[in-house]
């Protein structure tokens, strides 16, 4: 949906300090790396499960391909629809979709730590949540949906959450929210090889530039569009504490898109049977640097920068130059 950082445009003409300029940014930049490492990781264990829910999304070439197309259709007519009708209502049916969307998303983000500070002492009940539909032989399962204690522990905590970004829109809801979608988009979409990946970066790299610097587009579904699909942090911090409102933001696409791809990169190096996971640290070092490179530029020309366009350079650069020096890069690619 959104993938340029940006600043908030306000109508007092805002000016940040430098000290809370670099506290926005460096925050953005840590969040963002906190999905995409925990997501990789997670990514690799998930491949191996056995539980219906956790198992994971294949991407193949094809997808890879049509991903951009789908993505600039649904970019415009979010555009559209919000030139033509109310912004108010608009916003409300999406708040409503992504508040469902974000409990779930947040309670399959905290199962595995809920699972390791759960008191021993507490017994764990069983519960299952079943759909159907006809009857007798004609009898099909809509929603079959297994959980346990802590399962609903997890939901509890995070309808709270979900209530809170509803009624007050808090950045710190909408980060807890947006943080818990790119992690279980990193641990769940999988690429099915370096190809794949490499065509969907490369598309969505001319789909971003376009967006962004071609259209005013980009920026004008971003700044309207209120759903947590970016991460947020206030550069007056300093000045107003946690009821701030001038926001840096980092739309989640350029954290799930790279993210995807260094995941990919993680489970080769698992299945290159070594101790050390040389691509995933490659390309993980090569994301903090093509980030550091938008930030940079977006700081010195004032302007929204897509930050695909200094990522996929980078995020498939850096790992395809240590696969060329290592002699791997046939088995990388196969």
């Amino acid at each position: 949906f959104q993938n340029n950082l940006a600043v908030n445009a306000t109508v007092a003409k805002f000016v940040a300090t430098p000290e809370g300029t670099a506290l926005a940014y460096g925050s953005l930049v840590f969040m963002a790396l906190l999905p995409i490492f925990f997501g990789a990781l997670r990514s690799v264990s998930c491949g191996k499960s056995k539980n219906s829910s956790d198992m994971p999304e294949t991407i193949t070439g094809r997808d890879a391909a049509r991903f951009p197309i789908i993505a600039s259709c649904t970019l415009f007519g979010l555009y559209l629809f919000f030139k033509i009708f109310s912004q108010e209502y608009i916003n409300l049916l999406l708040s409503m979709y992504f508040f469902v969307l974000g409990i779930l998303a947040l309670s399959h983000t905290m199962s595995p730590f809920m699972n390791r500070i759960f008191p021993a002492n507490i017994p764990i009940k069983q519960y299952q949540l079943l759909f159907t539909q006809g009857s007798g032989e004609a009898k099909e399962e809509i929603v079959n949906y297994e959980f346990d204690t802590k399962d609903l522990i997890c939901l509890v905590i995070s309808t709270v959450v979900g209530v809170w970004y509803i009624l007050k829109k808090h950045w710190i809801a909408n980060n807890l929210f947006g943080l818990a979608f790119a992690l279980n988009g990193v641990e769940l979409l999988h690429l099915n090889n370096v190809s794949t990946g490499c065509i969907l970066l490369g598309g969505l790299f001319v789909y971003d530039v376009f967006w962004v610097f071609g259209t005013n587009v980009m920026v004008t579904v971003a700044k309207s569009f209120e759903a947590p699909i970016k991460l947020v942090f206030p550069q007056d911090l300093l000045e107003k504490g946690l009821g701030a409102s001038q926001f840096a933001m980092l739309g989640l696409g350029d954290i799930v898109i790279p993210g995807i791809f260094i995941a990919l990169l993680l489970r080769f190096d698992v299945s290159l049977k070594k101790e050390t996971r040389t691509y995933f640290y490659t390309s993980f070092l090569a994301y903090i640097f093509g980030l550091g490179m938008t930030i940079w530029v977006m700081h010195t020309f004032k302007h929204a920068q897509p930050a695909l366009l200094y990522l996929v350079p980078a995020c498939i650069g850096f790992p395809v130059v240590v696969a060329l020096l290592k002699g791997e890069l046939t088995e990388m690619f196969r």
